[in-house]
Parts: C-alpha cells; structure tokens; sequence
C-alpha cells in the first residue's frame, strides 16, 4: 500500500507568532496581562499543528482505501467463478464481470432485482428463494441450479452460499459464488481418464515384470513337466508292447475250433496275458496321475501368467510356496539348499496368480543374494496369530545395508547390475500383498543374512 509523506508543517502568520508586533495593541485593553496573549496564540499554535496531523492521516487513509478498492476491484474482475452479493432480502448489490459474461447483462441493470429473476425455471427461482426465507440462512455447498445464459438457454451452475454478516454479527446479506457445471464434468473427465491411463500403465508394468519372471523360469517350468511327461511316455510304450501281444492271444481266441485249448494256454503263458491284465491298472494310473501332474503345472503357469481381472478365489498359500520354490531353485542356483517349514494347509484369498509371483520375487532374491555363499541357504517358516499368517523367508546373505533397506520397495530402485533387474518386483510385490489385506517387510537376521516376512488374513471357518 502505497504511503504519503507528511506535508511540510505549514508557517503560521506573523501576525500570530509576533508578540512584540501585538505588544502595542495588547496594552490598550485593560486589565489583560500580555503573558496571557502570548499562551492563547501558543495554544492556537499547537490546535492549527493538530488540525495538520488529522490532515496528513487522512490523506494516508485516504490513499489506502482507494488503493484496497482497486485490489478488490481486480480481484472481483479476475474472477473466473460467478459472484454475487445480495442483500437480507435477496435484492443483488453486486455482481462480478464472470456473472455478466455469463449472462449477458450489466451491473446497473441488476442491481436491486431479485436474485431469482437471474434463474431459468421455476424450481431454481424457488430453491433460490429459499436461501433467504430463514432468519439465520445456513450455509449451502454444492446446489446445482439453472441459470438464463446469454443466449437464452438455461445453464447448470454448481453455487455456494455463504451468509454476510457485519461486524457485530447481525446478517446483513449473502454471497453466492458458482461455476458452471459443464466445467466441473469435463475437469472430473479429465481426472478420471488420467487414472484410468494410471491403472492401464500400472497392469502394464505388472504384466511385463510377470513376463520377465517367465522369462526367467522357462528352464524350471520345462524340468517340472518333464518328469511327468516321462512317466507317461514311458507307460505308453509300455502299454503299446502289451497291446501287441493283446491282439496275437485274442486273433488266437477267435479262431475258435481251429487252436485247441492247450494251445490257447501255451499261448497265454508264453505271452504272459495274465502279468499284462495285472499291469494295465498301475499303468494307467501312472498315465492318469501324470497327466494331472502335468495339468496342475500348466495351470498354474496360466495363473502365473494370465493378467488377474478379479482377485476372488480361495487357494492354499502353503501349495503356491512350494510351487514358487520348485519353479525358481530349477531354473537359477541349483546348490540352494531350502528348507520348508509350513502347515499342511494355508487357506488365504485372493489371487493366486499375483501371490505366486510376490513368492517367486522373494525366493529368487534370496537365490541372487546367495549366491556368492559357500552353503547357500534358504529357511522357510510361518507363524499363525490373530487370524493371520506370518511366513518368514530367511537366507544366509550378506543381508541388506540400512541405506538400501529404506529404499527397497521404491519402484525402479534395484542393486543388481543392468540388465539383471528392472527394480520392480519387489514394489509390484509390495502393492500386490496390500490389495490383498496383508503386509511385506524385510530386515537384517541378527545372526547375519536378510529376512522377508509376508503376511495374509486367513480364511476363517
């Protein structure tokens, strides 16, 4: 706010400062001591330096209400929201240059008008008639009514309204401000798009960390099928050789009158049909459990791999842990040396799919971390309490250093040389068991090597 000097102290006339100019006149009046004249034009003197203080504040005061109505005037005019003042009565005192804008009409020719007149049908003249009918109006957020646009046609406006009050608190008016609601939508559309590009771009950073893991444990997932598929293979053969001779002792059979029965039974013997009745039960047991086996393996690399639209299912945490155990000890270090330690069962919901890969990330930093170790080790153990599971994977690592440890579930934060980590799964890992109601943290073991603990609401009853 700009301030003015005081101006210079303005010379009093000789003819009131000069006693000795006075001196003759003074002694015609009788009876009146010259001191006395002199303290009456000292006292003029001080009143007229008064009367020139009062001046100088008030000029200043002056200059700062001209200067606070010009900054309420710019700020008003830069207004994007629509403003409106009114009175107790709901008579509009003022409006702002955004009102005028948006409905095409001048200050002189609103002022005084019911505020209702500037709304376009019925039940928003009536809704706006309502926030004066009470003594002591209360306060209203968020009404969206209809307003006559310039070009006639009735415009949704989100308005507020605020009760004015003096400075002795009695109400003496109210402010509503508003924005048309055609602005507040397309800014809501604009929010909403960027999250939906903010879950599409998080799938997609989950989805190609999934890949790369995948990538990863290709030679795990072929040693797993690879025993079953063997087995079955094997049984095949063998089944076929039996089905050979099957088909010389039944050609035989058929002939009837032609192979006596010694013959049929020297046959029998030397074709050993009654060890193939006996085989062909276990061999097809065999065939069947292998191909369960083999289903159950690409069934869960479907999971695995698959991208979870809902996470809804109920599965055995303690199934996924020794699946996640098989697949990455198969494909990295083969020396690691796991032990598990687990209930039979660990009924958990949600996603089995993203639960797996959280486990295969731990498992396999613990083969990274371990790597360089003369017996490298893995400890796998849970704890049960208040409805929840704890398991504890516990490697004989260098551990984690303290400024490492505070970062490790930042994304894109990796101690692994480029190229062998994208600095993603454990953060991925990390957002995954939250939706999932539970926790993941990771310390140093006091006797050395690095601990994860994961934890999951159990599946009561």
């Amino acid at each position: 706010m700009p301030s003015s000097s005081p101006p210079a102290r303005r010379p009093l006339p000789r003819s009131l400062i000069d006693a000795d100019s006075l001196r003759e006149p003074l002694s015609t009046f009788d009876g009146v001591d010259e001191a006395v004249w002199i303290e009456v034009i000292r006292k003029m003197d001080e009143v007229y330096n008064d009367l020139l203080q009062y001046e100088v504040a008030l000029e200043q005061k002056n200059a700062a209400l001209e200067d606070s109505q010009q900054f309420i005037e710019s700020v008003l005019s830069s207004m994007s929201d629509i403003l409106i003042v009114c009175n107790r009565h709901g008579a509009i005192q003022e409006v702002n240059d955004s009102l005028r804008r948006f409905i095409g009409q001048e200050e002189e020719a609103l002022r005084g008008r019911p505020v209702s007149d500037l709304f376009a049908d019925e039940a928003s003249q009536q809704r706006a008639r309502d926030f004066f009918s009470a003594a002591r109006p209360a306060t209203v957020q968020d009404c969206e009514l209809r307003i006559m646009g310039r070009d006639g046609s009735p415009l949704p406006v989100s308005l507020n309204c605020t009760p004015r009050l003096s400075g002795t608190g009695k109400l003496v008016g109210m402010v509503l401000t508003g924005r048309p609601v055609g602005e507040l939508r397309r800014a809501y559309h604009a929010l909403r798009q960027a999250h939906d590009d903010l879950k599409r771009t998080q799938q997609q950073l989950l989805q190609a960390e999934k890949m790369a893991s995948l990538g990863r444990l290709v030679a795990g997932v072929a040693h797993e099928l690879n025993n079953p598929i063997s087995f079955v293979l094997g049984n095949v053969l063998a089944i076929r050789r039996y089905a050979g001779r099957l088909a010389t002792y039944l050609q035989a059979v058929h002939a009837g009158e032609q192979v006596s029965t010694p013959e049929l039974e020297r046959l029998r013997q030397e074709l050993r049909i009654d060890r193939i009745m006996q085989d062909l039960t276990p061999l097809l047991d065999g065939m069947t459990e292998g191909a369960e086996r083999t289903r159950d393996i690409v069934d869960g690399l479907k999971r695995f791999s698959a991208i979870d639209r809902r996470v809804d299912e109920a599965f055995d945490l303690t199934e996924v842990v020794g699946r996640a155990v098989r697949w990455v000890t198969r494909s990295g270090l083969r020396s690691l040396s796991v032990k598990v330690d687990l209930p039979e069962r660990l009924p958990v919901h949600g996603s089995s799919g993203q639960m797996q890969q959280v486990l295969m990330n731990v498992v396999q930093n613990a083969c990274d971390a371990t790597a360089a170790g003369d017996r490298p080790t893995l400890e796998i153990a849970a704890e049960q309490r208040d409805g929840m599971v704890t398991v504890h994977f516990s490697d004989n690592g260098p551990g984690i250093t303290p400024e490492n440890l505070a970062r490790l579930f930042d994304p894109f934060f990796t101690t692994k040389p480029v190229g062998q980590g994208t600095g993603l799964g454990l953060s991925i890992s990390y957002g995954i068991v939250e939706r999932h109601g539970g926790r993941l943290e990771a310390a140093n073991r006091p006797e050395g090597g690095a601990r994860f603990s994961l934890s999951l609401p159990l599946v009561q009853g």
